[in-house]
């Protein structure tokens, strides 16, 4: 009997078999789990990367700047399960102009739209997904830790900065509806998130080196054990909280 047995899991952000989304997808089912994805865009790749999992798992099309999308959410996961026990937001994206040291000189319809799509949206998909989840359960995001100023990561890191304290606000709120809302802030991963990040291979040439534990940037398992073990019944009583799988670089200092 795995931790997530019977419970009911809606992953968003599935794009590719190297992403952290499809890696807690396929725990999840292992785990017991039955899964929703929602995907953004190339729906027919995620449909075709969703056949990969050890079961079949619907998909559905959210775009999170969409609010017709959002409105219906609840309706048409429904069509699927009847509630849910976790939700895991894996989405965002900012501009190019946004990224690459380009800090200063980035107009505001770009940082709005890294704002949106990176820092709302999990409140938005929080609340879209509250008609489900009347019994409670958990919200998980993933982070990248926003504490410091990273090299090109720029108004991205603005946006996981405003991501960490819209997850405390939402910890705060949605507690007495027994929803438990936690991050996990993943050292950087090969995934194709990060390959739209000019200057990532910046990342790549230190972080294993200064990580204790070490760090494989190609490894996705580490960060959604983290996701999965955040949706089980392990944690009944963590909220708002930051759990970094980073190979302990967050912990280090110069």
């Amino acid at each position: 009997m795995g931790i997530l047995e019977g419970k009911r899991i809606l992953v968003t952000g599935v794009l590719t078999d190297a992403s952290i989304a499809f890696s807690v997808a396929r725990l999840a089912q292992e785990e017991g789990a039955t899964v929703v994805l929602t995907g953004f865009g190339r729906l027919s790749l995620v449909e075709r990367i969703a056949r990969r999992l050890p079961q079949p798992a619907p998909v559905l099309e959210l775009d999170v700047q969409n609010t017709e999308h959002l409105d219906t959410l609840a309706a048409r996961v429904g069509e699927h399960v009847d509630g849910l026990d976790g939700v895991v937001h894996s989405i965002g994206f900012a501009p190019q102009t946004a990224l690459g040291g380009n800090f200063l000189n980035t107009t505001w319809d770009d940082v709005s739209t890294a704002l949106h799509v990176s820092t709302y949206s999990f409140k938005s998909l929080a609340v879209a997904c509250l008609p489900l989840m009347k019994e409670g359960g958990a919200v998980v995001g993933l982070d990248f830790d926003a504490t410091k100023a990273w090299p090109v990561y720029d108004w991205m890191g603005v946006a996981k900065a405003g991501l960490e304290s819209a997850s405390r606000y939402l910890a705060r709120d949605l507690g007495k509806q027994g929803i438990r809302v936690n991050l996990v802030a993943a050292g950087p991963l090969r995934t194709m998130a990060a390959k739209s990040i000019p200057g990532f291979k910046e990342f790549e040439d230190s972080w294993p080196d200064k990580a204790p534990l070490g760090w494989d940037l190609s490894d996705t398992v580490p960060a959604a054990k983290a996701c999965v073990a955040l949706m089980s019944d392990w944690f009944p009583a963590t909220t708002g909280e930051i759990v970094h799988v980073d190979g302990g670089v967050h912990a280090i200092g110069a």
